[in-house]
């Protein structure tokens, strides 16, 4: 059966509100088992949650195989020490790129929204770079108040571009530093966890953040 681009896009929408419903259901079900203030604060962001909004806010502190290159635009800008440095790296064991993406989040609500972690994946130009968990407490401010979230990345660029030629690797990485603290080519994939009393109550999908605010299902 074939459908047109609008029925994907609806069916697409009620699939992840359905699974926006089903969070909140777990949530309140694991609230009849606690009654504290407490718990009841948790219950209120983690609806919060549900409304919020996320984007990549800007990258910076990048570096190649240990190199300052962040707003380098091409090779040629290094110095003779770093270039020879990249040189001997890429064809090493390991290449790594490392960075700290900053991802803002907004919460329109009138009460705050909490994060307790973050199940994340890394996507550079539509290819998974690397995953991880970020184990932190972030609160969002109400009314429309923001928090920015710096997440420390490290991508083995060896493994991530498995094939591709020396040069092909360096030229990924410099033209990454060449977009300055732009993360436009950066897609990031969040899946939230807040802790209700003792339970963890986790986002039932991954939500895609790019440079804009807006959230999409996976």
């Amino acid at each position: 059966m074939v459908f047109d681009n609008a029925s994907a896009s609806k069916t697409k929408l009620n699939l992840f509100m359905s699974m926006k419903k089903a969070f909140l259901i777990t949530t309140v079900l694991s609230v009849l088992y606690l009654t504290s203030c407490d718990v009841l604060n948790q219950v209120s962001q983690v609806s919060n949650l549900t409304n919020c909004n996320f984007r990549l806010e800007s990258v910076n502190q990048l570096t190649l195989a240990g190199i300052d290159v962040q707003n380098i635009k091409k090779t040629s800008d290094l110095n003779f020490m770093d270039a020879a440095k990249l040189t001997k790296a890429v064809v090493s064991q390991q290449f790594p790129l490392d960075f700290t993406l900053n991802i803002e989040a907004k919460n329109p609500n009138s009460s705050p929204a909490g994060i307790t972690k973050l199940d994340w994946v890394l996507l550079i130009d539509d290819i998974e770079m690397t995953r991880g968990i970020l184990d932190k407490h972030v609160t969002i401010p109400a009314n429309n108040g923001s928090a920015i979230i710096p997440m420390q990345m490290h991508v083995d660029l060896k493994k991530a571009l498995s094939g591709k030629s020396a040069d092909a690797i360096i030229n990924f990485g410099m033209n990454l530093a060449s977009a300055g603290n732009k993360p436009t080519r950066f897609t990031l994939q969040l899946k939230p966890t807040i802790t209700v009393g003792a339970y963890p109550v986790t986002y039932p999908c991954y939500l895609n953040v790019k440079t804009s605010f807006g959230q999409g299902a996976k």
